[in-house]
């Protein structure tokens, strides 16, 4: 309403009838009540309420594993980030389920790495979750896809923005477990069998380190050719589980010689080595090798000799390279190949003909990642202490979202693990032990026995 029409009364007075028309004309009109006020109210209080509403709901964070120094295994520690990232044109959000382990990622803890960026980062190269939202031109994906995701760095978050031809369908009846244990470990073991080393009937292969991610990987592989005789190297109490698996002869590097064990089954070598050890075995791999054979190195796991990185382990496997010559080669008759997944990040046509091929073999069911133990996002450093302690048979697992009482289950049953195997031991020692003074006990008696004798 106007002011005027709350001012108060005035007397009455009767004005010349031109007065009254002329005050009847000039007195302003009353603003007529209009029927959208109420409406008009309600819309100017909705965006406070959103406000309010908004204020009241918790800001969006997710967790993110990040390296910020190089070191041992408390270098790698949870954080917190605000918000959600967003996907560009061609990306995808995933919301990670699960993360694999990698040689790489303990690698990369220790700074000797070389496919980073600058620190602080968020390390992983492989996990498996749900599209959650599209990015822009995004039409090969859809949002609740499972989905497996392969990259250099990067992976160990509840949420990522990738592109979607980093992304891999999972076929159905696979985990988010064994999807977060496939990419790495089966296109490594594949490719080093297939591409480079050509692996055909009735041929012989050393694979180091039988018991990991890719050893059990290639083990499965080899399988899936007829007549194959896989050696695999693994500590005594890892030797049960490899032939289970189908591992010919596992070999304790522990406490025997690889290469004499070897040649007691095949004098003449093998015909494919693979060394992700480097520095000296790199040269009995060599020397191992049959005419025509070919060594495939794809890592150097006898760097990491502690949680940090050790300056004598560097200076001695530099020392100890491998070195050859062409025309060694040309009068040996063998072959050196090296691989390095995270070189291959370009060629995305190549590693996607791969993984087709290693979904076919999923879903006929002759390779299945076989899962190790399973960490929480929290408990990062015991699940890096488990691999490069190498106590592991199989992928090592990180959860983002573990249930407290899931991931608590989990160590508990590690634990009973080690006191299990403390316990053979043990047994194993007390066995030899009254082996031994049984025998000294019999030769006692047969010493008296034979006194009397002398003595009759």
């Amino acid at each position: 309403m106007s002011a005027q029409a709350n001012a108060p009364t005035q007397p009455e007075q009767q004005p010349p009838c031109e007065d009254v028309k002329q005050a009847e004309e000039s007195k302003p009109e009353e603003p007529q009540p209009q029927e959208q006020q109420p409406d008009t109210a309600a819309e100017a209080a909705a965006p406070a309420q959103e406000e309010e509403a908004a204020a009241a709901q918790p800001e969006k964070t997710y967790k993110s594993l990040v390296l910020s120094a190089h070191g041992g295994y408390d270098k790698v520690k949870l954080h917190t980030k605000k918000g959600s990232p967003t996907p560009k044109a061609g990306e995808v959000l995933v919301r990670v389920k699960a993360c694999g382990l990698n040689f790489a990622d303990l690698m990369a803890r220790q700074g000797v790495y070389d496919r980073l960026p600058s620190l602080p980062v968020s390390l992983g190269m492989e996990c498996a979750g749900i599209v959650e939202e599209l990015g822009e031109g995004v039409t090969d994906r859809q949002v609740g896809d499972k989905v497996m995701v392969l990259n250099r760095f990067g992976l160990w978050q509840e949420l990522i923005s990738i592109q979607t031809n980093h992304t891999f369908l999972m076929p159905d009846g696979m985990s988010f477990e064994e999807g977060a244990a496939f990419l790495v470990n089966y296109i490594t073991a594949y490719m080093i069998l297939f591409h480079f080393g050509n692996l055909r009937p009735n041929q012989s292969v050393l694979i180091h380190m039988a018991a990991g991610g890719v050893g059990t990987a290639a083990v499965q592989l080899c399988k899936t050719v007829e007549n194959i005789t896989i050696f695999g190297t693994a500590s005594a109490s890892k030797h049960e589980s490899l032939k289970e698996s189908g591992v010919s002869h596992p070999i304790d590097y522990r406490s025997n010689d690889y290469v004499e064990e070897v040649r007691k089954v095949s004098p003449k070598g093998v015909d494919i080595v693979m060394d992700p050890l480097g520095g000296t075995d790199t040269c009995k791999a060599f020397n191992l090798l049959k005419p025509m054979g070919k060594l495939v190195i794809y890592g150097a796991a006898n760097l990491l000799t502690g949680q940090k990185k050790n300056l004598m382990a560097l200076a001695k496997s530099w020392w100890n390279q491998f070195n050859v010559t062409a025309m060694q080669l040309i009068n040996a008759n063998k072959a050196v190949c090296g691989f390095h997944l995270g070189h291959l990040d370009d060629e995305l046509e190549l590693i996607t003909g791969v993984v087709v091929t290693l979904l076919d073999l999923y879903k006929q069911g002759k390779i299945k990642p076989k899962i190790d133990t399973m960490f929480s996002f929290e408990q990062v450093g015991d699940a890096m202490r488990q691999m490069q302690e190498k106590k592991n048979v199989g992928k090592v697992i990180l959860i983002p979202d573990m249930p407290k009482e899931e991931g608590e289950k989990d160590a508990k049953g590690e634990a009973k693990k080690d006191a299990k195997e403390e316990t053979k031991k043990e047994a194993k020692g007390e066995s030899k032990k009254e082996t031994k003074e049984e025998a000294k006990k019999d030769a006692k008696e047969d010493a008296k026995k034979d006194a009397k004798k002398e003595e009759n």
